[in-house]
């Protein structure tokens, strides 16, 4: 980027960030003229573009409210005139909803310029704060494709950031700015694809200024598979050989061109792998300036096993969006993860949020001091960008030019402050999410749901289920879901004990019972076998005793479903007298 499109990309900035409110108008007017007169808005709007008739009549709606248009295009029907008036270029396939089956968003040529815009913004505020890392190296970026899926009208759903990584644009720099080659990315074997990538990255290690994924699990799972795998990584440079169990095509390629003999390289690379791994991001790749990935919402988890690795080098959350749209960028990208703000654009979605209450407050304990409170008689009409209030908690509609209108996203977020008069907001959570340790999200109906099924297998061993509450272990990587139980004996348990094989059986009638998402994630190995504890009698009571102790309500307790506490944590597995794990496979999951 020269000087002068740095310059104008900053400049861009402050003409969005002051003229918010234009800027939002004009672009809902824009979106309302071109589909007043679909199928979907023509009920509430009657062909009018009017925006005070947009925010009284159209409904704040969900995706399952939208789910049977979005499937009449994706099945076939013309898609013009039912969601929006320009046809569909293809679908963005979401990680997945708290219900299961990931959605399918619409998409149309302008979602691509859109994302561009975004980047070039923040690239410029990249520059400001670290230089431009294109003039002084290479990224080593951890990047994974997805294969599309085909809908039956043959249009195409893609994973937003296989969509980016697809485009001819990014193939043609790739050589120049990224150390893993275009083979490496799109190989369809994840664990190949995460060797050969790793591997490249360690050969050109005094080329690396920068070292990410899209999001702070790729990055740790990256850093824990080369903790396990660095011997065998040494021993292909030393010889210039790959690994004989490297079998794709493309991989394979990719080494003849790159992978040369260097027992040099192998040596040095050894001698650091061989002593403590504090620090070891520094010590393999000393240029590198910071960590791109998200490490805010659900991936704030992995930072402090990160930080370990990084050594003090900057983690850096650039963007805040979804597969719904590009939302917002950090301005400050120095910013600890725990006090990231992201800065609105407002071009590209109008927005709108829904006042929360003081459930932002209890899913968010370290905002506490910080979050004002509605009370329960105040309004709880949607309100629009500008006029958000600081330290008030919303949750997230929006409307874009690809068919979604006032749509809940089912994020939850804390206006921090203003940016000209552009507000910012901190990531607070996911609407009705208690349980994720990727990018899945499972709520507190899929866990009942799961729970419920799984204790029935109780009833022949003489015990009843008499507390439970769940935890997102990601001590290790992959993560897994633990779940707690209290157990009673019936008074016809002639002195039972707890069956292995019946728990361990609980354990896979869980993950069956499970949404889509948890099920297909298991079986790619991002998530590892769910886990059973059984606890003593009484710590349940215990649990309670703690939590009235540090200032809750006895007469308003509720056993949290998902433990955020790390004390509440150390007296549930200081009471632990049993472990059990699913004995399921990857592939003998049920999809």
């Amino acid at each position: 980027m020269a000087t002068n499109d740095y310059e104008s990309g900053l400049k861009m900035l402050e003409e969005l960030t002051t003229n918010a409110r234009q800027i939002q108008d004009q672009l809902l007017g824009e979106i309302l003229t071109k589909n007043a007169g679909t199928e979907y808005l023509s009920r509430f709007l009657h062909g009018q573009n009017d925006k005070r008739l947009f925010r009284k009549n159209v409904p704040v709606v969900a995706y399952e409210d939208l789910k049977p248009y979005i499937d009449r295009i994706a099945n076939g029907e013309a898609s013009s005139d039912i969601l929006l008036a320009e046809p569909l270029t293809g679908f963005s396939l979401s990680s997945g909803t708290s219900g299961g089956q990931p959605k399918l968003i619409p998409v149309i040529d302008e979602t691509t310029n859109t994302h561009t815009m975004y980047n070039n913004i923040f690239r410029s505020v990249m520059i400001k704060h670290f230089g431009d890392i294109n003039q002084a190296g290479k990224r080593m970026e951890l990047m994974f494709v997805k294969p599309d899926v085909e809908t039956p009208s043959g249009l195409k759903a893609t994973a937003v950031s296989s969509r980016f990584f697809k485009r001819s644009g990014f193939r043609a720099i790739l050589p120049k700015l990224y150390t893993s080659p275009f083979e490496t990315i799109v190989c369809p074997d994840a664990k190949q694809s995460m060797y050969c990538q790793i591997l490249f990255g360690l050969i050109q290690r005094d080329e690396v200024v920068m070292i990410g994924s899209v999001f702070a699990s790729g990055v740790l799972r990256g850093f824990k598979f080369l903790e396990n795998n660095w011997q065998e990584l040494c021993s292909n440079i030393r010889t210039g050989r790959i690994s004989d169990w490297i079998t794709d095509s493309g991989c394979k390629n990719a080494a003849s061109s790159i992978l040369k003999a260097n027992s040099e390289l192998a040596d040095l690379i050894e001698n650091i792998c061989m002593k403590s791994w504090e620090g070891i991001i520094r010590k393999l790749w000393p240029k590198t300036k910071y960590i791109g990935t998200i490490c805010t919402g659900a991936m704030m988890q992995y930072t402090a096993e990160l930080e370990f690795y990084c050594g003090g080098l900057p983690l850096v959350s650039g963007f805040y969006g979804c597969s719904e749209g590009a939302v917002g960028i950090n301005l400050e990208p120095r910013s600890k993860p725990l006090d990231v703000s992201y800065t609105f654009l407002p071009n590209s979605v109008y927005f709108e949020f829904v006042p929360i209450k003081e459930e932002c407050v209890a899913n968010s304990p370290n905002l506490v001091e910080s979050v004002e409170t509605k009370s329960s008689d105040e309004d709880t009409e949607p309100v629009e960008l500008v006029n958000v209030k600081p330290g008030q908690c919303y949750e997230l509609l929006v409307t874009n030019s690809t068919g979604l209108y006032r749509y809940r996203v089912g994020d939850v977020l804390m206006v921090t402050g203003f940016y000209n008069n552009t507000p910012q907001f901190r990531f607070v959570g996911r609407e009705n999410v208690v349980l994720s340790v990727d990018l899945e999200r499972t709520s507190e109906a899929d866990l009942l749901k799961a729970v419920t099924e799984a204790k029935t297998l109780l009833d022949p061993l003489g015990f009843i289920l008499t507390g439970y509450t769940s935890y997102g272990d990601t001590s290790s990587t992959p993560g897994h879901y633990v779940i707690f139980w209290e157990l009673k004996a019936k008074e016809s348990n002639n002195g039972n004990k707890l069956d292995p094989k019946v728990m361990e059986e609980c354990c896979s009638r869980m993950e069956d019972s499970l949404h889509f998402t948890y099920r297909m994630y298991r079986r790619e190995n991002i998530i590892a076998a769910l886990e059973i504890r059984v606890v003593k009698q009484g710590t349940f009571e215990e649990l309670m005793d703690y939590s009235v102790s540090q200032g809750a309500s006895l007469s308003q307790y509720k056993t949290p479903v998902c433990i955020k506490s790390k004390e509440a944590l150390e007296i549930l597995n200081s009471r632990v007298i049993a472990k059990f794990f699913s004995p399921k496979t990857q592939l003998n999951l049920l999809l």
